[in-house]
């Protein structure tokens, strides 16, 4: 180690809440009336086939081929697959009756063994699903008969005329299977399976009128309170789409139908076909050279054949399938604005997108807590029949809008908390007060605790406290204690964080500008540290600068200039100074603008382009370590640390690897060093949070792998280039330097008797299997638990929830954080299903996949995904659903549209097996989506897709959104798409001239420049109103979003129309419409 003391040279210079269910269906005998959309055969043999099978299910044919009308009621959707055809086989099995079949997989995850077992002919290929253990073959007989009345809310309208209907080809049904997977160039399927798959799919309603509905109680009695409100049912013609050729296969993994996107619906002008004779920059690996935080999407789209000559194909309007953006404007308009209470355990919350003021009434707010299912089954045997998995998303630090009450801090002085002698519980309002106040029984274990003398209270005549409202602890859901001195390190009180910023002044970071850049906005920056109540920061910051070796900065106030220490040892990295190398930025304000300002100048004929990364997390640790402080590491880093010391990396970015069973290795760390050097991160309570400025690989798997263990955020800018990315990348660090954060945490999670949590998923690190330990957790943070039956719930008590989480707040003083849920328990599925919410569902499911992927192969993990989905629609199609053809594909009301979050999932860049996605973009994605909250994943896997052009200048408001998907787009329009990580605004090449005037300054279209990163402010009403919207959209979200200008019909366009999830995509992500088809198939195979 050298260590010197030069003065530094002086510088020079960021549901539709349809009851029952949806169906996909014709009308069968004895059914009750309702609208139907039938598609009949018009093959006489075929309809001699359809009679003998359904016998008088299907009345004969009548001449009214061609008519296209239906309806939707309330009770939902279905769809058949073509009754003239054996039923479908699992992907990876012979669909033939008989036929042998290979053997599946069968294994929990993790387990690097999985056992396989024998299958029979017909059954579903069983991998263990997320979040339940396996279940063979089809789903159990009903525990109970279906009731007739509405299951969910309340009563319907009239019930909807008889449909008419309209002819259909026989539908083809593939098997699913990962195989299926064809190459971009590969020749199109045959056109009668590429464009009948869905000829035969019907749109119904199900189930009786609303004259056999109690209006107020579900099948179990429940009150209707509890069942979320009442929508009117709504009803849709289905007008018959155009008739198309069918289009080239593009790598579907399911065999596709004829896409959405090629479909014309009057007034909505067709997309155009794409250009695929594409440049050669879209065929390199990271694809054009678009700098700063993009998805790269390389390669054109496939050049196959012509499509194939036939007769025109009818197929099924995707506007008659179930609509998450319906579903989200129906919530907002039945609870949007309106205070919700949450004094009634198990009801089902409004849902994220919806905004309303939360009122804490005895149990937490959906903003700390939301659940996958709001009604525990009350046995394990149901939950293995149900499949759904039983998980909560817990976000413990998350921010609450300024008109809601803050959570209270509960201080009992030196006595500290009040906690079950038992079980620990922490008091809450679950807890009982028996004995005239003297004891309490606790709501978790039942154990009869004695209340302490400085706590007693008297109870009024119904049993409770009477100061039960004036204690948070006993009338609210969160709440927080101050911790005593036992709940600290060493029994000592904690010290104020600190914050250590870490620049890498290797040789391209200081030609780029970006160290100045760096240097800069911290000067600013520093001013808003996070606080508590206090008027200034007791943050204190420290500041070192590294390329092969180590410098370190003292910023002493007293100093008149910074002084600078290096250590060039970096095998074993120490620390050269203490005092005057933390400080308060306040107090040495002076002397950190100067150290700031001189940086870029001190390194700025340097020549050195390798870099160490480990020693420098290593370095700011123990920096950390001897102040006796937690805090964070700000790490500003651009490449692959190759330079000879512990944690160096070599490029192992082995494309080959991809679909293989190593592809596993290519999410893993390379080392063990940083593994461990997360371990000791968080035992000290250091965060990592990561800025990468990446131009090639650079192994996030192994770099990313302490800021994932530490609770800390990584931020990625491909290409940075101070000009374009430079706005997008100041936004991060300024959200990221301001937020409120907890250090130095620790979380439990207990339960009432009868289950408990057995899984954690998030950006955590866990010693045992009961404490997730987190060196810090901010407000953007959740972390999902799944929770599994260890003995059978009492319906009456319910299944209670308490997350405690002890951490260190910015101030320095040791608290501890409560949330309590109580949730519903029963017997009937029915309540189970209706309970669901599907954006926690789509949250868990991403965390299990992603997780899954680090031990499991791709294509078992995808397999698993389509799997649990049949699962969970075959079990409610059997057991809740009315009697009907079991070729009905009924979904829901709470699920019905799962399965685009579920496609959505599939075709995301993580779970596509394609050697064309960069390995580094794939495993930035399953990072930042582990750590995500039930809003994240939401607005991640269905965009927000917004008609610029239809917005009213003179609201305060957002256009609604449409549909994700290029059939939505028109020439004349202009569209923002947003999913929390990237956004475009997509032109048309009719675009109104004086729309693009107002936006951009330019006459007209072809004036637009696609190189530009950031809107001009301009003062008219349309500019005004379009930054007004992305502002709002970027205030929701924890990243900024860099905006990508495209122009329709140029290069572009490629990499917008990824994020069209309903439609195909070039890596060989199916259609919604085709993904609903695979779905359908595989329930078919399970009921059968």
């Amino acid at each position: 180690m050298r260590a010197s003391r030069p003065a530094v040279a002086s510088a020079r210079a960021p549901a539709s809440t349809v009851t029952r269910g949806s169906s996909l269906s014709a009308p069968g005998a004895g059914e009750p009336e309702g609208s139907r959309l039938v598609a009949r055969l018009s093959d006489k043999r075929l309809q001699d086939r359809l009679r003998a099978r359904r016998g008088s299910e299907l009345k004969a044919g009548d001449g009214q081929l061609g008519k296209n009308t239906a309806e939707m009621n309330h009770q939902g959707y279905v769809a058949s697959p073509p009754y003239s055809q054996a039923q479908p086989g699992m992907g990876g099995f012979s669909s033939g009756i008989g036929q042998t079949v290979s053997s599946p997989l069968h294994g929990h995850y993790n387990d690097p063994n999985p056992a396989p077992f024998a299958s029979q002919s017909g059954i579903l290929k069983t991998n263990v699903p997320f979040g339940v253990p396996s279940v063979m073959g089809s789903p159990p007989q009903n525990l109970h008969s279906p009731k007739q009345n509405n299951f969910q809310n309340g009563p319907s309208a009239a019930a909807a005329p008889q449909a008419h209907r309209l002819p259909g080809p026989p539908a083809s049904y593939p098997s699913y299977h990962h195989s299926l997977q064809s190459g971009p160039n590969s020749p199109p399927l045959p056109a009668v399976q590429l464009t009948n798959q869905l000829g035969n799919m019907q749109i119904s309603s199900y189930g009786p009128s609303n004259a056999h509905n109690p209006p107020s109680s579900g099948p179990s009695g429940l009150p209707s309170r509890l069942q979320g409100p009442p929508l009117q049912p709504h009803q849709m013609a289905l007008p018959t789409s155009s008739p198309v050729s069918p289009p080239n296969n593009l790598n579907s993994h399911c065999t596709p139908s004829l896409p959405p996107s090629m479909a014309r619906q009057e007034g909505i002008p067709g997309p155009n076909p794409l250009n695929t004779n594409l440049p050669q920059q879209f065929a390199g690996n990271y694809g054009p050279p678009m700098a700063g935080a993009q998805l790269s999407y390389p390669g054109g789209l496939p050049s196959g054949p012509a499509p194939l000559a036939g007769p025109q194909q009818r197929k099924l309007d995707p506007d008659s399938i179930p609509s998450p953006i319906q579903v989200i404007e129906n919530d907002k308009v039945s609870r949007g604005g309106q205070t919700y209470a949450t004094n009634t355990r198990g009801q089902v919350p409004p849902l994220v997108t919806t905004d309303c003021l939360i009122q804490d009434q005895g149990n937490s707010s959906p903003r700390y807590i939301r659940c996958t299912s709001y009604c525990f089954p009350s046995t394990s045997d149901l939950a293995k029949q149900a499949q759904i998995p039983l998980a909560a998303i817990i976000k413990p630090f998350a921010n609450i809008p300024a008109n809601e009450t803050p959570l209270y801090l509960v201080n009992h002085g030196e006595n500290g908390p009040i906690r079950c002698n038992r079980c620990k519980a922490y008091m809450c309002p679950f807890m009982q007060f028996i004995e005239g106040g003297r004891k309490y029984q606790c709501g978790f274990c039942n154990c009869v605790n004695d209340v302490p003398p400085f706590y007693f209270q008297h109870l009024d005549h119904i049993g409770r406290r009477i100061d039960h409202y004036e204690r948070p602890e006993l009338s609210l859901g969160s709440y927080e204690y101050v911790a005593t001195l036992d709940y600290c390190k060493n029994n000592k009180p904690p010290q104020p964080p600190a914050y250590i910023f870490m620049i890498d002044v290797s040789y391209n970071n200081i030609k780029s500008g970006l160290v100045k850049l760096i240097c800069e906005e911290l000067k600013t920056v520093l001013n808003r540290l996070p606080k508590e109540e206090q008027d200034v920061s007791t943050i204190r910051v420290g500041f070192v600068t590294y390329n092969k070796i180590l410098h370190f900065f003292n910023v002493k106030s007293t100093l008149a200039q910074p002084q600078m220490m290096v250590v060039t040892d970096v095998s074993e990295v120490f620390v050269p100074l203490l005092d005057g190398f933390l400080v308060n930025f306040q107090e040495s304000q002076s002397v950190i603008n100067n150290l700031l300002d001189q940086i870029p100048e001190m390194f700025g004929d340097t020549n050195e382009s390798e870099t160490v990364f480990a020693p420098v997390i290593q370095a700011g640790m123990e920096a950390l370590k001897a102040a006796e402080c937690a805090g964070k590491l700000f790490i500003f880093h651009s490449s692959l640390p190759t330079a000879e010391a512990p944690g160096k990396l070599k490029n192992r970015d082995d494309r080959k690897l991809v679909n293989t069973e190593k592809e596993k290795t290519l999410f893993q760390a390379q080392t063990n060093i940083y593994e461990a050097l997360a371990k000791d991160c968080v035992a000290n309570g250091c965060c990592v949070n990561l800025f990468l400025f990446p131009n090639q690989y650079a192994d996030i798997a192994s770099m990313g792998l302490v800021t994932f263990h530490t609770g800390g955020t990584l931020y990625k800018y491909n290409n940075f280039q101070i000009h374009s990315d430079s706005h997008q990348f100041l936004n991060d660090l300024r959200k990221d330097i301001e937020k409120k954060v907890g250090f130095d945490a620790i979380m439990r999670v207990r339960t009432s008797t009868g289950f408990r949590a057995t899984d954690f998923l998030g950006s955590i690190y866990m010693n045992n299997t009961t404490d997730v330990e987190l060196a810090a957790i901010d407000c953007d943070k959740a972390v999902t638990v799944e929770f599994k039956h260890d003995d059978k719930l009492s319906e009456d008590g319910g299944a209670l929830i308490q997350c405690a989480v002890l951490y260190t707040s910015m101030n320095g003083q040791r608290r501890l954080r409560i949330h309590n849920i109580g949730l519903s328990c029963s017997s009937q599925l029915t309540d189970i299903y209706k309970s669901c919410e599907t954006d926690a569902l789509v949250n868990f499911f991403a965390k299990s996949a992603y997780k899954a992927i680090l031990s499991q192969p791709l294509k078992t993990v995808r397999e698993i995904l389509v799997n649990q989905t049949a699962r969970m629609l075959a079990c409610y199609r059997k057991n809740c659903a009315s009697p009907s053809a079991v070729s009905q594909l009924i979904l829901p009301d709470s699920m019905k549209v799962l399965p685009v979050y579920m496609n959505s999932l599939l075709k995301s860049c993580v779970l596509l097996g394609k050697s064309e996605i960069p390995t580094d973009e794939r495993t930035f994605h399953r990072q930042l989506v582990m750590s995500m909250d039930v809003a994240g994943t939401q607005l991640l896997f269905y965009p927000q897709l917004l008609p610029i052009h239809s917005m009213d200048v003179n609201k305060d408001t957002i256009p609604p959104a449409v549909r994700c998907s290029e059939e939505r787009l028109s020439e004349g329009g202009v569209f923002l798409l947003a999913n929390s990580l990237h956004m475009f605004l997509w032109l048309g090449v009719s675009a109104p001239p004086e729309l693009i005037q107002g936006i951009f300054n330019v006459p007209s279209f072809a004036h637009v420049s696609s190189e530009a990163s950031r809107l001009p402010e301009l003062d008219n009403p349309y500019s005004s109103k379009l930054r007004s919207i992305i502002d709002q959209l970027q205030s929701r979200t924890p990243y900024s979003m860099k905006i990508l200008i495209v122009k329709q019909r140029e290069q572009t366009e490629m990499v917008f129309k990824q994020f069209l999830i309903e439609d195909k995509n070039i890596y060989g992500g199916a259609s919604y419409v085709d993904f609903l088809c695979c779905v359908h198939k595989e329930i078919c195979q399970l009921l059968n």
